[in-house]
């Protein structure tokens, strides 16, 4: 593809904004982004967050070591550079964990525990004395087995974006937003040339690449049932600027059957917590306006999504009396679903569309809740995809007759969709 040659990018979330990124650093002068959002990052993007976890901790060694590519970026660039923060990660589990998360932990464990980058970085959890090394300002009973990460953290995702955003537009890339993608364009022989837009603006590329995490199948109803948008709680407490010091430096702290939390935020001193389970989906609700696009049965975020269940609450709650039992009773606030694109296997899907020609049209999406870390590199692998012009790596590539919403190893429980949350509590906030 010669340099000058259109590329269109759709969505400015992680995988967007790391595409339009790479592809502006190898030399391609003519990148357009749209974003149905307002302001980039978009307010619906998964990583339009206060914080993500960077770890390497993956059953599979192929993914652990993509994680320490990674995280080496988020060392060394300077781009990204301030927004990572290597705390540690306190991964065990509470007392009356299930067999399933006891298993999941031993697997994470297992993948680092002989890996020479983790050498002298990982100490056992066995009993409180062991926590308080690590964590002395936790004061709950935490009867919790597992063990502690050095070599690990998280990044501020929200401001990381807004960094790659502005180090795109200042390598020309151009961004358009609050004009949500309609539909895509097509020759008679099946070559993607572009899309169309609500507000009917026409956009036209030699490459398009679809980077809609949890909405794709709003554009590509075909993706069917192998994408499905999956969702995970979110809360806040708000601290007060003293609480907050007292807390600065904790681990990102995760008891897998209960869910996990960060430092506060150091400008809000908001602290986030995220319960633990299989998440929703929203297969059968028909609150979202893309139900009546022919989305082929695909689960696809609905249009109201600011709302937490009483269990996951109890479940943050049960967390806090765990942790930090002066906080348990706190009023939580910004309470909300955050949407993520899921698959069966929890593998990525970053791969030209079966049936179009020409080599025009990439989908990127599949990021299952683990790709904000990827953030540095990811926007390679698509650069290296178009060059190829064939998805060489097999497990990447479009996953046919699957069926996201499998059982996860790593995630507790069932997900529950929209439909069978009731709708006093889908309005509670």
């Amino acid at each position: 593809m010669e340099k000058d040659a259109p590329i269109l990018i759709l969505g400015a979330g992680t995988f967007g904004l790391s595409t339009a990124y790479h592809f502006a650093q190898a030399g391609h002068s003519n990148i357009t982004v749209l974003e149905r959002s307002a302001a980039v990052p978009p307010a619906d993007s998964a990583g339009n967050d206060l914080n993500k976890i960077v770890r390497a901790e993956y059953e599979d060694p192929f993914y652990a070591e993509l994680a320490l590519q990674a995280m080496a970026a988020w060392k060394t660039n300077p781009l990204l550079a301030p927004y990572y923060h290597e705390t540690g990660y306190l991964l065990a589990n509470s007392a009356a964990a299930p067999e399933k998360a006891k298993k999941t932990l031993l697997k994470s464990l297992g993948s680092i525990q002989q890996h020479p980058a983790f050498r002298g970085k990982i100490s056992p959890i066995e009993t409180r004395a062991d926590i308080a090394k690590v964590a002395p300002v936790f004061d709950g009973p935490m009867e919790w087995k597992g063990y502690f990460n050095r070599f690990a953290g998280y990044a501020h995702s929200a401001d990381a974006l807004t960094a790659m955003y502005s180090a795109c537009c200042a390598l020309g890339v151009q961004f358009h937003t609050g004009d949500a993608v309609k539909s895509l364009n097509y020759t008679s022989d099946k070559r993607c040339t572009g899309a169309v837009t609500a507000s009917g603006k026409t956009y036209t590329a030699a490459l398009t690449v679809l980077a809609l995490g949890a909405a794709l199948a709003t554009v590509l109803p075909e993706v069917g049932r192998q994408v499905a948008a999956n969702a995970w709680p979110v809360a806040h407490i708000q601290l007060t600027p003293a609480e907050a010091q007292k807390l600065r430096g904790i681990p990102v702290t995760y008891a897998r059957d209960l869910g996990f939390f960060f430092e506060p935020d150091r400008r809000t001193n908001l602290l986030k917590l995220c319960p633990s389970g299989a998440g929703y989906t929203n297969f059968g609700s028909s609150t979202s306006s893309a139900e009546s696009e022919g989305r082929q049965g695909s689960s696809v975020p609905p249009d109201f999504s600011a709302f937490i269940t009483p269990a996951d609450e109890e479940k943050i709650r049960r967390l806090l009396r765990e942790t930090m039992p002066g906080l348990a009773e706190r009023p939580l606030i910004n309470g909300r679903l955050c949407w993520c694109a899921d698959t069966a296997d929890s593998e990525y899907i970053i791969d030209f569309v079966p049936g179009t020609s020409g080599n025009s049209l990439i989908v990127a999406s599949g990021d299952s809740g683990h790709a904000f870390k990827m953030l540095p590199i990811a926007g390679r692998w698509l650069v290296e995809l178009a060059r190829a012009g064939k998805q060489e790596t097999r497990r990447w590539r479009w996953k046919a007759g699957q069926d996201a919403g499998g059982d996860v190893s790593w995630r507790i429980g069932r997900p529950v969709d929209l439909k069978d949350v009731p709708l006093a509590v889908k309005s509670k906030l």
